[in-house]
């Protein structure tokens, strides 16, 4: 062979050598610089997400403290109007203006009343009663409920409870047996 085909055949067997290990390192460089620009992103990426939550819970914690204070303040708002607006044993006219006692006239001889339902007949008997617990109301006047007991200063009755209106007194009547569990006297 002459020279100038040995050196196209070694230049050419290089070439198929060389090329394919250049394109190699070039390759292994360039997912080095891809892998290193995912880590970068990811980076940014999880910086942004925290960035978001911090910015989240700021905002949640925000509008709890200021749900929290509207609470308050419609809290205070409440007592303050609901002790404006309550009975007051010291007080004898503290009935007067409300409207469940429109029809009362004061004591009527025979009858008993009871707010938002107005006077009703009494057997003689229980007319100046002094109810006790541990006693029965009878079951006639276990209708006369009272609508609203927040107004007295009484917590929600038990379930199978009542406050019931009588005289001028107000029971916590078991329902299904009339059994008197507590006492209110001389409301009105």
């Amino acid at each position: 062979m002459n020279r100038l085909t040995k050196a196209a055949v070694v230049a050419i067997a290089l070439s198929t050598t060389a090329v394919p290990l250049l394109a190699e390192a070039q390759s292994r460089d360039d997912r080095r610089e891809y892998r290193q620009d995912r880590r970068d992103d990811r980076r940014d990426y999880r910086s942004e997400r925290r960035d978001d939550r911090r910015d989240w819970r700021q905002g949640r914690y925000d509008n709890r403290q200021d749900y929290r204070h509207d609470r308050w303040d419609d809290r205070r708002d409440f007592r303050h109007e609901r002790r404006d607006d309550r009975w007051d044993r010291n007080n004898r006219n503290w009935w007067r203006g409300r409207s469940d006692f429109r029809g009362y006239n004061g004591p009527r001889s025979g009858y008993w009343y009871a707010p938002s339902y107005g006077y009703y007949r009494v057997e003689p008997r229980y007319y100046g009663y002094r109810w006790r617990t541990g006693g029965y109301l009878p079951p006639q006047y276990r209708t006369y409920y009272v609508r609203d007991p927040y107004f007295y200063g009484l917590r929600e009755p038990p379930r199978g409870y009542r406050y019931v209106h009588a005289g001028s007194d107000i029971l916590m009547v078991a329902v299904a047996t009339g059994l008197i569990a507590s006492v209110l006297s001389n409301v009105y």
